[in-house]
């Protein structure tokens, strides 16, 4: 399956991640790439970048080395009232958000409900676009309610392939992310692959991401970054939900 956008990557900014923007950006031109998202963490992770960052993202140049950038940010959920690090104003001028569950962050109890309760919540959020890496055993989630959320409000499902590489931290990856798979088959909802590249040599590497989707027989038209335009008409920032 072809992937046009690699929609979730980190570069120094982030405080744990070894490239610049341009060799991130020249490294998906060097792969075929249409276009990057480039995803910093939000202020609440430690070692990240100050909200200014974020507030200043304008004066990037949203085409470099031939592809399209996209300027955005990994949020991180705080509560299980779906709160995040970042003001509306600010997500409303950025071109894509992820929102995602970090240990470091995550104030809100762990169990199945309230975590299932912190992601309805936060897709209601007409700036977040996409749950990050909602495959992580450390937060135990209702995946049909989860995958029923993200359909009726419109938000796009990932499928991270640096949580399913055997060098990956989160537990239990790869069953959460068939499970989920499953059901988002069974619902016809949409999904997004991820690299979560911390360095530009794992973009466009969707090896483990690509098998699991094979495992499951996943329809091509569910996901959504099979090219730049199909993509930008699937954020939901994009669209009235």
């Amino acid at each position: 399956m072809k992937i046009e956008i690699d929609t979730h990557s980190h570069t120094l900014a982030s405080g744990h991640a070894y490239n610049t923007i341009r060799e991130m950006a020249a490294a998906a031109a060097e792969k075929g790439l249409a276009g990057l998202a480039i995803t910093e963490h939000a202020v609440q992770m430690p070692g990240t970048c100050h909200i200014y960052y974020f507030q200043n993202l304008r004066v990037v140049p949203r085409q470099m080395c031939g592809i399209e950038l996209l300027m955005g940010t990994e949020l991180n959920i705080l509560n299980e009232r779906g709160e995040v690090d970042l003001t509306q104003e600010i997500l409303e001028e950025l071109d894509i958000a992820i929102a995602s569950l970090h240990p470091q962050c995550y104030k809100g109890e762990r169990s199945r409900e309230m975590v299932t309760r912190a992601y309805v919540n936060v897709m209601q959020n007409p700036y977040v676009d996409i749950i990050g890496h909602p495959d992580d055993g450390r937060f135990p989630v209702d995946m049909k309610t989860l995958v029923c959320e993200a359909k009726k409000t419109g938000t796009l499902l990932e499928v991270n392939n640096s949580s399913l590489s055997p060098k990956g931290f989160r537990e239990n990856a790869m069953d959460n992310c068939r499970e989920m798979l499953l059901e988002c088959r069974e619902q016809e909802t949409m999904v997004v692959l991820g690299t979560d590249s911390h360095v530009d040599a794992d973009i466009a590497n969707y090896q483990y991401a690509a098998q699991v989707l094979s495992d499951v027989n996943f329809p091509k038209e569910l996901v959504a970054n099979t090219s730049l335009v199909k993509l930008k008409s699937c954020l939901k920032r994009r669209k009235k939900v």
